[in-house]
């Protein structure tokens, strides 16, 4: 299955490094388009390369060959795909164009629709974009930037995504945000291509309509966003407790003592006895030093556990269906006459449509040979889904 990547850039040379990029990658040029606004430069080149067009002959934009040479060279470069200049062919609100690739061939292959405001942007979304990046991608261009898409395999889209953000290519709801802070919105600027769509077609003749019904339906689109489930807190404190350890404790005293004697004195204490000296005797005590030490006893871990879950998002969409009959017509009278059989028929009281068809199909045949069923069931189911609703 085909995909269409886009990309966005302020730089024209980004864009033709990009597409030269993808070129040499494998990509094929007419699965390639670039658009961009007819700046001063382009337009005077344009402008003198009007002959050129004539002589040459108009050349289908979705082949990826210039209409007019010269435009071509100067825009197209080392990208290796040359710009059609669409001077002349002015798309309301974004003015003159450059383009090329099954883009451009989609919406600006012919005159008539370059007048159509919303060709740009429906091209884009019938290319498979949404039609709120469409709108902001046609905005990129009229601010002066460069688009380049990219048809590609599933297999291939991922590397063409990867090639167009290497070359710079810029984030769009990042920058659609950015416009909206300075007011814009995508319901002004089609408001405002409207009015200058009405300006333009003054000339034209004027029609006259008599109703429109806007077909609506409704899409379901499922998102996720990040809340506060509650958490953690973990508060640290310093307390102070007193303790108290016993220590044994060693301490000296010196005493004099004196004791009576009465014996002869000996030589040796003669010698000593009579000499002048000094004896000096130190008194030592133990007293109790405190260290204090700070050990890791414990410590608290904080962590979070991530778990993944699936949940289902049921919800219900609505879709508005238009119905046209023809009044007063033989298909109508058809319907209406079979629709009454099908409601006296017992064999489909009280069954839903899918079970009702098949027969439904068989009696039609059998009663309106030469009429197609294809061509009435659509009318039928609905009339006998209003019969059902009023029985």
């Amino acid at each position: 299955m085909a995909k269409t990547v886009v990309g966005m850039f302020d730089k024209f040379s980004d864009a033709q490094a990009a597409v030269t990029d993808l070129l040499s990658s494998g990509f094929d040029r007419k699965d390639i388009s670039v658009v961009k606004r007819q700046d001063e430069a382009t337009s005077t080149t344009a402008q003198g390369r009007t002959r050129d067009r004539t002589d040459a002959g108009d050349v289908d934009p979705g082949t990826g060959a210039a209409i007019g040479a010269g435009t071509g060279a100067v825009i197209g470069g080392a990208a290796g795909l040359a710009l059609s200049a669409l001077g002349g062919i002015a798309i309301p609100g974004l003015g003159a164009l450059l383009g090329v690739g099954p883009i451009v061939a989609t919406t600006l292959g012919g005159a008539g629709i370059g007048a159509a405001a919303g060709g740009l942007a429906g091209a884009l979304m019938a290319a498979g974009v949404p039609e709120e990046h469409a709108q902001y991608y046609v905005e990129g261009i009229r601010r002066g930037g460069t688009l380049v898409t990219v048809r590609a395999s599933d297999e291939m889209a991922d590397r063409a995504a990867e090639i167009l953000s290497r070359h710079n290519a810029i984030d769009i709801d990042e920058r659609a945000t950015q416009w909206r802070s300075s007011g814009w919105t995508a319901e002004t600027a089609t408001a405002a291509t409207a009015r200058t769509t009405e300006r333009r077609d003054t000339t034209r003749a004027a029609r006259e309509e008599q109703a429109a019904i806007p077909v609506v339906e409704e899409q379901l689109h499922v998102g996720k966003r990040q809340v506060q489930r509650g958490g953690v807190r973990v508060y640290q404190h310093v307390t102070e407790r007193p303790v108290e350890e016993q220590v044994e404790l060693r301490e000296e005293q010196v005493r004099v003592e004196r004791r009576p004697v009465n014996q002869p004195a000996e030589a040796a204490t003669m010698n000593r006895a009579f000499k002048e000296g000094t004896i000096e005797v130190t008194e030592t005590a133990e007293i109790p030093v405190v260290q204090k030490e700070a050990r890791v006893t414990e410590e608290v871990a904080i962590r979070k556990d991530v778990d993944t879950r699936t949940e289902t998002v049921r919800d219900t969409v609505r879709k508005t269906d238009v119905e046209v009959e023809q009044v007063g017509s033989q298909q109508g009278q058809v319907v209406d006459t079979f629709v009454a059989e099908l409601a006296r028929d017992q064999r489909f009281r009280g069954r839903d449509w899918d079970t009702v068809e098949p027969d439904a199909r068989r009696a039609f045949e059998q009663r309106y040979p030469g009429n197609r069923w294809d061509q009435f069931k659509d009318a039928v189911h609905q009339r006998y889904e209003r019969a059902r609703a009023k029985a």
